[in-house]
């Protein structure tokens, strides 16, 4: 392909679909949601078995994390939407959104981003001083009853930089969703610069998602760090 300067009637054609864009921008925010819910309610108990369990589960936890990290992400999502039982669900007609494609497409974000969201929670977990442990006991705690009131959470307050790196990661890795049609905001992109008459605009188009992509990365990453700053534990930042 030949390049082609920026031309303002790209631009033009750009700003005539904003709305185009902000409907695979939705789908977009709502796949980084589940994916990164379900990330955490997967990954935060996988990292307290890598922690605390024994034996064949806390081997089987190890293992199925080494796996998913090792795999691609976009040949996970192949796999999982070609390759798992989900049946043919509705669209959603207004973001046009295929609902057996996004389930697949969170399943494997999700699985992907709880291997790497383990690994975060089980840094913060094994970052308590073992004295926390022992002066919970002291004062006539239960072993669970401390982990659960004074270890997990001074850990969840320890891995919100741990989080905000992944919710980086997890956003960009959305657009490899393309490769099952998933409107997003890469397949919408992709939808406009191919229509025809309009192939001179494939840098305006990516410009223009690659902003998109930048803002919704900075305004996360400043809520996380005041988050983080708000929730830090007292006298670890002095």
């Amino acid at each position: 392909m030949t390049p082609v300067p920026l031309q303002p009637g790209d631009w033009l054609f750009v700003l005539q679909n904003w709305e185009f864009l902000l409907l695979g921008t939705v789908v977009t925010v709502l796949l980084t949601a589940t994916s990164l819910a379900l990330g955490f309610a997967a990954g935060f108990p996988a990292g307290a078995v890598e922690v605390y369990g024994s034996g064949r589960l806390r081997e089987a936890v190890s293992t199925a994390g080494v796996v998913l990290r090792g795999t691609p992400i976009v040949v996970l999502i192949v796999l999982f939407y070609f390759g798992l039982p989900i049946p043919q669900l509705a669209t959603v007609p207004v973001l046009d959104v295929q609902l057996d494609a996004f389930l697949a497409a969170t399943l494997a974000l999700g699985l992907r981003s709880a291997a790497y969201q383990s690994q975060v929670f089980r840094g913060a977990i094994q970052s308590i001083g073992e004295g926390q442990m022992e002066a919970a006991r002291a004062v006539g705690m239960s072993r669970r009853g401390a982990v659960r009131h004074v270890i997990f959470p001074q850990a969840i307050r320890r891995s919100i930089p741990g989080f905000q790196n992944e919710f980086t990661i997890v956003l960009k890795d959305t657009s490899v969703a393309f490769a099952i049609g998933l409107a997003e905001l890469l397949t919408r992109a992709e939808n406009l610069y191919l229509q025809p008459g309009q192939g001179t605009a494939v840098m305006e188009v990516i410009l223009a998602i690659t902003a998109i992509y930048f803002v919704l990365t900075f305004t996360t990453n400043r809520t996380l760090d005041y988050l983080e700053s708000t929730y830090a534990i007292p006298g670890e930042s002095e």
